[in-house]
């Protein structure tokens, strides 16, 4: 009797094939929300250092950036977007579904425990904003770029030139410019995101295995759903913090201390979620595409049934 065909798992992708998927869900995912990513760039820079408020609202922003520079000004910063996803994105979706599988083969195949999930989703977010942050100063800069005065400009034409100059203009230190911020963000951001997202989904299938089952897309959207929540609560402070470092002009921060007191001091503590729906509505969306997108790219490409 012919003997059945061995099961392909996840384990028989390699880490080069883990940070593909990852790069390529995470990219069709930016692609879909850039114009949301743009806004909460705009809106977190919004007031800064008690200057005027030029957006009331999310949408207020969308129709203000749209009527000066343009509705492809939502766009700007794509290139970097994408850039960003091929560095950052595909190095830590790769190196948490690595670690993911390690974990669980140590663990003799049964499911680890939160806090275990949590820490290989904050190495991977670590090794990911590392690689990662020469590609995020350049879309924070690009994004942020049509709400300075024309003559203050930096007017990058995509990410590569922007990347280049950045080198040549202000040294190749610059393209790590903020990256203590931006590791510890990717550190508390993946703790939440991924960690998260795996823990949802599990305790969904486990809890009611009627309404859900570990293949269905309605599993991914609403574990999606819960971790993008939790992400944007948690990750928007060190964020604001980020973006504030990553496009100030000269000394106007001494550092990370400085954006803090200063930032409570002219604007409020509440300030640090500041922009919270856009940034809600850019991390939800590419949460769950990039998750939905994942799930299919493992089949479609890898054949294998499930991450």
């Amino acid at each position: 009797m012919a003997s059945q065909p061995t099961k392909r798992t996840s384990n028989d992708i390699s880490f080069a094939g883990k940070c593909f998927s990852g790069g390529l869900a995470g990219t069709m995912a930016t692609g879909i929300v850039q114009p949301l990513d743009l806004v909460k760039t705009r809106m977190q820079l919004n007031a800064q250092g008690g200057g005027p408020r030029l957006h009331k609202t999310s949408l207020h922003a969308l129709w203000n950036i749209s009527r000066a520079e343009g509705p492809l000004a939502l766009y700007k910063g794509l290139s970097a977007g994408i850039l960003r996803q091929i560095t950052y994105g595909s190095s830590r979706l790769g190196a948490y579904t690595w670690l993911l599988q390690y974990s669980t083969e140590r663990n003799k195949g049964k499911p680890i425990p939160f806090w275990e999930k949590v820490l290989d989703a904050t190495t991977a977010g670590i090794f990911g904003a590392v690689i990662g942050t020469p590609a995020e100063v350049a879309l924070v800069r690009m994004t942020a770029d049509g709400r300075l005065p024309p003559e203050q400009r930096r007017g990058y034409t995509n990410a590569l030139q922007a990347l280049f100059r950045m080198a040549k203009e202000e040294g190749v230190a610059t393209l790590w410019k903020g990256c203590v911020p931006t590791v510890l963000r990717a550190a508390v951001l993946n703790a939440t995101q991924l960690a998260v997202y795996s823990q949802a989904k599990e305790v969904l299938v486990q809890k009611f295995p009627t309404s859900f089952d570990t293949k269905g897309s309605l599993t991914h959207v609403v574990a999606s759903f819960i971790s993008g929540f939790c992400c944007t609560v948690i990750s928007l402070p060190v964020d604001q913090v980020k973006t504030r470092l990553q496009t100030m002009k000269g000394s106007e921060y001494g550092g990370v201390g400085d954006i803090l007191s200063k930032t409570i001091k002219h604007e409020g503590i509440l300030s640090f979620w500041k922009g919270f729906m856009p940034y809600f509505l850019r991390l939800g969306p590419h949460t769950i595409f990039t998750f939905l997108f994942l799930e299919q790219i493992t089949v479609r490409i890898w054949g294998v049934s499930t991450l």
